[in-house]
Order: structure tokens, then sequence, then C-alpha cells
């Protein structure tokens, strides 16, 4: 069976009518002020089709009637396959699912060690992350330090995609580069045209606030959106820097910017699936910093999957924590990020496991944490029933007012064994108990358990042949990347 998430959307931050006006401003900005885009045939491609182009700027101005237009083809409902059936994922307006975190350069380690991030660990972050239950997306956690910068994303895709069974989100530097993604997935799924029919990966591209669209973008965008690869289409904005410091200045900036790419991907190829993306943080003006815990990031993140959800487009959102170590601080960041999100409706919690000190950093250790803190977030989204049953008006006759209990009672087993939560490294015994094994806090648990995982052999997703394979036109993309380079210094 297909993953189905649990329904989000039970906590709104925007009044209806405030929604609209946001709407309309997002639609102004589309249509009066426009979007710079520095790739020329994305440009024609939108002038071809009556958008207005300032060819001396580059801005392009998208009328609201070829928005509309965009956002009738562009689907609400698909799925992200797997490399497994049971590890597809069922795309709606209402349902919640997790992404892994995403490119920190370092690692704190094991061994308590912060240092930057190699080739083993991206191999050995997948294999933990795959063990964690409520991963729905992979993605590469840690960008190596000892592989290429040119056609990095080509080994991270080599790696994780034949570690992971579970749908892959990359990212591509050039249009060369899906295409050796999707030949690296053809080894795998068969052939090209099999990749074309059902991709086993995404492409995210991330656009520049305010209002900019770097030639490399659109470039991936439009290839991607050829192959009909689902596209993560996303804005990165430091609100009060690069947006508006308002909270709805920003919604605004990133509403236009994220649809204009929708408008391109669906003039490319109508129906390729779009999802509107942020990974926004506010500026702490007290340090010039990124802050992705903030408050107001959270609501900026909250508050976005109503503007999404307006526009028909299902939503990304979520973003990296400021603690450095997996401390109290990293967890009350990651539970008020992620039950927040969750609740809000977002539809892919991203950055969820393990991220920290704003992206920088990949801890071990808080990927395992992060796992029992969405557990929990999860449980409290679900909610409870009510009916007849759950109501236990007849159970209550039944006992009694006359100092009866429950314990026994053949409703309390079912119910507790389909509806409580069981922690794996929550501690809740009494401190005599707790100290008789061991006395270990949740690092120290999240530890032992994070080496029991890697201890394990588990088999990947692809044979070994493919894997070599898959590995091969990795390492031919990075040669022939390198080589054009050379050709142009």
């Amino acid at each position: 069976m297909p993953r189905r998430g649990l329904c989000g959307g039970l906590l709104k931050f925007i009044r209806e009518d405030d929604l609209e006006q946001i709407r309309f401003a997002v639609i102004e900005v589309l249509s009066e002020v426009g979007v710079l885009m520095e790739y020329r045939p994305a440009l024609e491609l939108l002038a071809d089709h009556g958008a207005e182009v300032d060819w001396a700027h580059s801005i392009v101005r998208i009328p609201e009637g070829l928005l509309q237009k965009a956002l009738l083809t562009a689907p609400s409902r698909f799925t992200l396959y797997g490399k497994t059936p049971e590890w597809d994922v069922k795309v709606d307006l209402e349902r919640v699912y997790t992404i892994g975190g995403s490119c920190a350069l370092s690692v704190l380690d094991l061994d308590g060690v912060h240092r930057p991030a190699v080739r083993k660990d991206l191999v050995d972050l997948t294999r933990l992350l795959e063990a964690m239950p409520n991963l729905d997306i992979m993605h590469q956690i840690v960008v190596p330090s000892d592989v290429p910068e040119l056609g990095y994303e080509l080994i991270n895709f080599a790696t994780c995609y034949s570690i992971s069974k579970r749908n892959y989100y990359s990212q591509a530097q050039s249009a060369e580069s899906v295409r050796d993604q999707v030949r690296m997935a053809a080894v795998f799924q068969g052939s090209e045209e099999a990749v074309r029919r059902r991709p086993t990966f995404t492409e995210v591209v991330c656009m520049v606030s305010p209002l900019k669209h770097e030639k490399q973008n659109s470039e991936v965008l439009m290839e991607s959106a050829r192959w009909g690869i689902p596209l993560y289409i996303e804005v990165d904005a430091l609100c009060g820097a690069t947006t508006p410091a308002p909270i709805a200045g920003t919604l605004v900036e990133s509403g236009a910017n994220v649809l204009a790419g929708v408008v391109l991907a669906q003039l490319v190829n109508p129906g390729v699936p779009c999802i509107y993306s942020i990974a926004s943080g506010i500026m702490d003006m007290s340090n010039g910093a990124y802050s992705g815990a903030a408050p107001e990031t959270t609501l900026i993140h909250a508050a976005t999957a109503q503007v999404a959800h307006r526009f028909g487009l299902p939503y990304q959102g979520g973003t990296g924590i400021d603690a450095k170590l997996p401390d109290a601080q990293a967890g009350y960041e990651r539970a008020l990020q992620v039950l927040t999100n969750i609740l809000a409706g977002t539809n892919f919690v991203h950055l969820s496991y393990g991220m920290m000190e704003q992206m920088l950093l990949a801890s071990y250790e808080q990927v395992v944490i992060d796992e029992e803190i969405i557990g929990a977030a999860y449980r409290i989204a679900r909610g409870f029933e009510v009916n007849d049953y759950t109501l236990s008006v007849d159970l209550l006759a039944r006992i009694g007012p006359l100092g009866g209990h429950f314990l026994r009672e053949r409703e309390t087993r079912e119910f507790y064994r389909k509806d409580r939560w069981l922690p794996t490294i929550t501690d809740r015994n009494t401190w005599d108990t707790w100290q008789a094994a061991g006395g270990k806090d949740m690092r120290q648990a999240a530890n032992e358990r994070a080496r029991a995982i890697l201890a394990r052999e588990e088999p990947w997703a692809v044979t070994p042949e493919q894997a070599e394979e898959i590995e091969r036109i990795a390492q031919d993309g990075v040669a022939r990347a390198q080589a054009r380079r050379q050709q142009l210094q």
C-alpha cells in the first residue's frame, strides 16, 4: 500500500478576507511589477503565450489570465513514486509528509566531533534516515567535502538514490545534470521512458529573492518539466533583508516568485506536478544571521500553507533549527517547528531530520531525536475520534462509580494497541528506575540507537551491479562538467 499521510490544516493563521488580500497582491506583483528571468528561452516562451517582457532588463510580467491557465493544468493531486509501491506518496492539499535534511556542510558525528562532511557521512546518514519510520521522502542531508564541487549533485544522487527505496528529492546545476539523473534512474527503472512515466525522483529549483530567476534555475526547471519530473519550486527568502520585513509582504514576494516558476513549468509541459515551496527565515537583526527556528519563521511557513492551497498547489515548508547541539534548545525548536507545520497543513515538512545551525550542520543523534519528536507531533495532529464506541457510555455503566477500574477491560486493550503512541528513546520511568538502567539522557539514548542501526547490514535499494553503473554515470557527468569549465577558462 502507498503512503497516505495524515490530514493537516487544523491550524489557520490567516483570516479568509486577509487571505484574499494576499492573493490579490501576489497577482498584482506578478502582472505589474514582474520577475527578473535571466534565461532567454524562458522569456521567449512566456512572451509567446501573452506575457509582457521587458527585453532590455529581462523582466517578465505575467497577466492574471496566463496565471489562471497555468493553475488549471498544475495538478493538486499526484503520486511521488518510490522504488517499491509501499513508498509511493499520494499527494493532495490535505495530506502531510516529511522530507529529510538538506545540504549541510558539516556533521556532528557519533563521537561528538564537529567536522566537514565527507561522502561516508552521506552514506551513513542516508542509511540512518532510511531506518526512520516517519520519513517519507529522501534528500541529500550533507554535501561531502571530498567530492568535486562541480557535479557534486550527481555523486549525491548516485549515493542516496542507490541506498534509499523512497522517492529521492534531488537538485541539478544544469539541464545536462537533469538528463544524467534520468539516465541514472533508468538503470533501476529499466529505461528512460519508464522514468518519464513514473519518475522516482524530483527536482528542487531554488529562486532568489526578491523576484529573481537565475539562468541555471530556469534551465533546470524547463528540462525537468520536459521529462515530467515533479518540481519543488522554492523561494529561500530572508525576511527583512531580501523580502519585506512584514510577514504579509514576505508571503506576497514568495508567492509571486514561486508562481512565475509554476507558469513557466506548465507552459513547457502542462500537467507536470509543481509543489509550492519555501525554506525561508527571518534575519536576526542583532547579529545579521538567518534564523530558521524563530517563531516568526514558523509563522511564515505555517501561513504559506494557506496561500499555496488558495492557489490550488501542494506546499513544502520547514527549515533547519538554530541549535548547535542536540540539547534543550534543539528539542523545543524542532518540536514547535514540526508540530506547527503539521497542524497548519504543510504537505511536505522539509529539513525535518537532523538539520541544525541554520542548515549548516547535520547531526546523527538529532536524526534519531527528530524521529521521536515527529512521531509525537503526528500523534497530536491525528487527534481523537468521537463516536458511540469512544464515548464509552456502556463501558462506564458496566464498571460503575463504585471504585472499579478499566485495566482488565477488552476495550482498553484494543484501544491501546491501535491508538497510543509508543516512544523509542523517551524515558517515562521514575528516577530510581531510570538510574538503575544507566541514567542516560536522550542524547545518549539517540547515540546508542544510531550506532545500533548503522551496525546492521541492510541491503541497498538497487543491486550492486546497478549501483556500480549509476556511479559510473555520475562520475562521467562530473568529468564532462569539469571539462566544459576548463574549456571556458
